[in-house]
């Protein structure tokens, strides 16, 4: 799909038309014929009229965004090669929705089944073509393409895309975006004391791999903050010698959202030209079972020394993590933000259902601060508050901590709660873990998301860091 922006009225094949407040203008009878009366997630094509109109019941950015995806999904039933659209304003949310609303992952259908149709050209007919406008344009569509290439990470098979693919395609973002790479492989794990993220890949016949990703403001802008992003790079989850049952083992191809998330706002981060340097690490790792797997009753050493008592080998993103965040904070100085992401726990989603992010730390007004970007950029979110008790319920009697806590309530929680013991003094204030179990992957469409992957992360990091 093409997107074009114009100042004239073009005459496409079809005109996509957004009733807004449920106020028709215009075809009435016939609407009420077909019983459209304007509500979110309505959607009519009339073609003797060749007009397409959507419901949506409020100028709220997410609404527009729903409402675009629908006409786009309508638009592509149909054989019109061209469509437009009038914007008198947030531009930007009718970029989301037609890209994120047309995005669809086909590449393990056959060719007989795959979408053959000619791109489709949008013509979005806006007063003035200003540099402002085209900013916001040209910016939309860099994040969007960077959510639809998470998205294509995350829904890749896992014999397809295991840690050294992620390793690579971290190379190809940082040649495209002239940012500096570092690959580091096992042998650099054990000298350096990561036995928490070297345990959980020791099973699998891929290698784990530590990607490290830098951009740095160009030109002569002064850099007003340093920003480290860690997200959870799980290829594959089976769960280790904890076996995940059958059913739940489907799916977690999606355990490495978290990782590809951050690598997708690295993707993004040069476009946008911000004044702040970004820092993204990955830890790209593969779970499996087999005779060199980490055992429930191991005791690990993290980088940072603290010893982990493994009471279940599913826990084992925070495993990862733990050792990432430890090299973050020892190998980059003077850091204004630490942000994690990962499809950490089933808790989450039980908690706070399938499209929320849950979001944890210890500095409450900074926590509030990322929900609000959050739900400006379309992104469900909301704080988890962490407590003295649960914190107890970490407690190894043979360990400095367990990777498990001692009761199954507070699950997300509890997680966030080991992953604070990674985090130095100096950061503990500065830090965010935000867990997106619940959208990074849903196995139905919901809004202007497909089936599978979502991209989550990607969007409401980028509006933080562009409030910043």
């Amino acid at each position: 799909m093409n997107l074009n922006l114009t100042t004239k009225k073009i005459d496409s094949d079809v005109e996509i038309i957004i009733v807004r407040n449920k106020k028709i203008k215009e075809n009435k009878e016939i609407l009420e014929v077909l019983k459209f009366t304007g509500k979110d997630e309505e959607v009519v094509l009339l073609p003797e009229s060749k007009k397409i109109y959507v419901g949506c019941e409020s100028s709220d950015e997410d609404n527009i965004r729903i409402a675009i995806a629908n006409a786009v999904k309508k638009l592509n039933t149909t054989n019109y090669k061209s469509a437009s659209i009038k914007c008198k304003d947030k531009l930007s949310a009718y970029i989301d929705g037609f890209e994120l609303g047309n995005y669809s992952f086909d590449k393990y259908k056959s060719k007989d089944e795959k979408d053959i149709s000619e791109d489709k050209n949008i013509y979005i007919e806006v007063e003035e073509i200003t540099k402002d406008i085209q900013n916001v344009f040209e910016q939309s569509v860099a994040i969007c393409t960077s959510v639809n290439m998470v998205r294509d990470f995350v829904n890749t098979a896992p014999d397809d895309f295991y840690p050294s693919v992620m390793a690579q395609e971290a190379i190809k973002i940082a040649t495209n975006n002239n940012l500096e790479c570092k690959i580091l492989d096992e042998e650099y794990l054990e000298q350096n004391g990561m036995g928490a993220m070297l345990a959980v890949g020791r099973a699998s016949r891929y290698r784990s791999k530590l990607i490290h990703l830098t951009y740095k403001p160009s030109g002569k802008k002064k850099t007003k903050k340093k920003i480290v992003l860690v997200g959870k790079g799980l290829t594959y989850d089976s769960g280790g010698l904890s076996l995940k049952p059958s059913d739940f083992m489907v799916s977690m191809k999606s355990d490495k959202s978290g990782g590809s998330a951050v690598l997708g706002i690295m993707n993004a981060i040069s476009s946008l030209n911000l004044p702040i340097e970004v820092h993204g690490i990955v830890g790209a790792v593969e779970n499996m079972i087999g005779g060199d797997a980490y055992k429930p009753d191991d005791i690990l050493k993290a980088k940072n020394g603290t010893t982990i008592e493994v009471r279940n080998t599913d826990a084992e993103g925070r495993l990862v993590l733990a050792d990432c965040l430890c090299y973050a904070q020892d190998e980059i100085e003077e850091i204004d933000g630490i942000f994690d992401f990962a499809t950490l726990t089933g808790a989450c989603v039980v908690g706070v259902g399938q499209y929320t992010s849950g979001i944890m730390g210890n500095n409450e007004k900074l926590n509030n601060e990322f929900i609000k970007t959050s739900l400006k950029s379309g992104e469900l979110a909301c704080m988890l508050p962490f407590n003295r008790y649960l914190k107890k319920t970490l407690k190894s009697e043979i360990a400095d901590i367990c990777n498990i806590s001692n009761t199954r309530y507070g699950g997300a929680i509890t997680a966030g709660m080991f992953l604070e013991n990674f985090i130095k003094d100096e950061y503990k204030q500065k830090w965010v873990h935000v867990d997106i179990a619940g959208p990074a992957f849903v196995e139905s469409d919901w809004g202007y998301n497909p089936h599978g992957a979502s991209g989550a992360g990607v969007r409401m990091t980028l509006e933080y860091l562009k409030s910043l």
